[in-house]
């Protein structure tokens, strides 16, 4: 059994968790490794993006960050709040851990952003969110990254991307790190999931 922190910060985008909850979760139904996932953020509800409300499985502050093997991060909205945790320096200090130990880090659009401001991107390939005249992207060098005009980007255990419709390819990807590609296959058939044609 793998065991996936899924960080939900205030304002995140509810299609980029979902991807994580689907691959992982489909996993354990038809995959040869099962994969738990474990939701976890700084507030008892959280207001995604669109404005669904949702309650994480636990705060942060109440694990043992060494029972989990990955950490993935969706995106979401400025405007809805999505720094205010996401830059907390209690999941700083998370993502700091989840690289040390050589787990896992795999972070959606903009999840990409607290991954860099905790240091752990310093000189290492890295994409986020490229529209918007590329701001996030020039934060994302400012922090450190070596960042790359690509849709999907792995750099050792961490791995990051543009936008939302990237999402699929991300979950897909931490899966085969945390299991086999002969696993990520069964998912993909039981998922009717495509092969995606390269971005």
């Amino acid at each position: 059994m793998k065991k996936v922190l899924l960080f939900l910060a205030q304002g995140f985008e509810e299609y980029e968790a979902a991807v994580f909850t689907d691959v992982l979760g489909w996993s354990r139904v038809v995959g040869d490794v099962p994969v738990e996932v474990v939701t976890a953020g700084l507030r008892p509800e959280i207001q995604c993006t669109w404005s669904l409300i949702v309650k994480p499985q636990a705060q942060l502050k109440d694990l043992d960050l060494a029972e989990f093997d990955a950490l993935a991060i969706p995106g979401g909205f400025q405007r809805a709040g999505f720094y205010e945790d996401a830059y907390h320096e209690d999941f700083l200090e998370a993502v700091r851990h989840f690289d040390k130990t050589g787990k896992p880090i795999a972070a959606i659009c903009v999840g990409a952003m607290p991954v860099g401001k905790s240091g752990v991107l310093t000189g290492r390939n890295a994409t986020t969110y490229h529209l918007v005249n590329a701001r996030r992207r020039k934060q994302l060098a400012e922090f450190g990254a070596v960042v790359l005009d690509q849709h999907v980007v792995v750099d050792r255990n961490i791995i990051t991307s543009t936008g939302p419709a990237t999402g699929l390819e991300v979950a897909l990807i931490l899966l085969e790190m945390l299991t086999t590609r002969e696993n990520v296959e069964k998912v993909q058939e039981a998922m009717a999931i495509i092969d995606p044609k390269p971005l």
